[in-house]
């Protein structure tokens, strides 16, 4: 599972070096994340997503699946605190 977190963190890196707006790289976050529906690494980067969408009611679904709090920071913010936690599983 480690090389597939690898991969939904430089999914996020690239929707955050985008600037975390909808588009391909929002949808590829966003692929990754149903693929892996049910693993609470993913399902925290649905959270934040949904979060991303505007979908506040959904991503608080995904937040509750991932055990995670709903953020309600900036989405660099959220993301500044999800990587590194991301990083170490």
């Amino acid at each position: 599972m480690a090389s597939q977190i690898a991969g939904l963190v430089n999914a996020f890196d690239r929707l955050a070096a985008a600037g975390f707006v909808m588009g391909a790289e929002w949808q590829a976050v966003h692929n990754l994340c149903q693929a892996h529906e049910g693993e609470q690494p993913f399902d925290w980067g649905h959270a934040l997503c949904h979060r991303i969408e505007g979908d506040t009611w959904n991503a608080g679904y995904w937040y509750r699946l991932a055990g995670q709090p709903a953020a309600t920071g900036s989405f660099d913010d959220e993301w500044a605190a999800m990587r590194p936690i991301l990083q170490a599983k």
